[in-house]
């Protein structure tokens, strides 16, 4: 216990100098993309609200999202829920005990960042 208790230790954690594994990157950004849908939900909610209601409000969905920038918003939102959702996969496996190997879990990070980055390529040629 002494021993431990002499060693000194940073005063400050630099985070810049951390590298992380893959499938840390790929938890943070799990969380991240989880934080930014819950925070857009207001505004995806009213964007469905103006799809499907009258006319008038079906005309100012299609100018708001025309935008380009409204575009690029909800291109980034279509990723944040493509990983969220595979990230939410992987970890329901892993949960049931499913692929906890190192190599394993570095083989599905990697596969998460593949398909979530895919199919938002995919699905955004068909927005753009």
């Amino acid at each position: 216990m002494a021993n431990t208790a002499s060693k000194t230790r940073p005063k400050h954690l630099q985070l810049t100098a951390i590298r992380l594994p893959l499938p840390g990157i790929v938890s943070i950004l799990h969380r991240i993309s989880g934080a930014g849908l819950f925070l857009c939900l207001p505004l995806l909610l009213w964007l469905f609200d103006a799809s499907l209601g009258s006319p008038d409000t079906f005309e100012s969905f299609s100018s708001v999202v025309g935008h380009p920038l409204a575009k690029l918003l909800l291109l980034g939102l279509m990723w944040a829920y493509l990983h969220h959702f595979c990230a939410g996969v992987r970890f329901l496996l892993l949960d049931m005990h499913k692929g906890l190997e190192l190599a394993t879990a570095r083989k599905s990070s990697v596969a998460v960042l593949v398909v979530s980055l895919t199919l938002t390529v995919i699905l955004g040629v068909k927005l753009w």
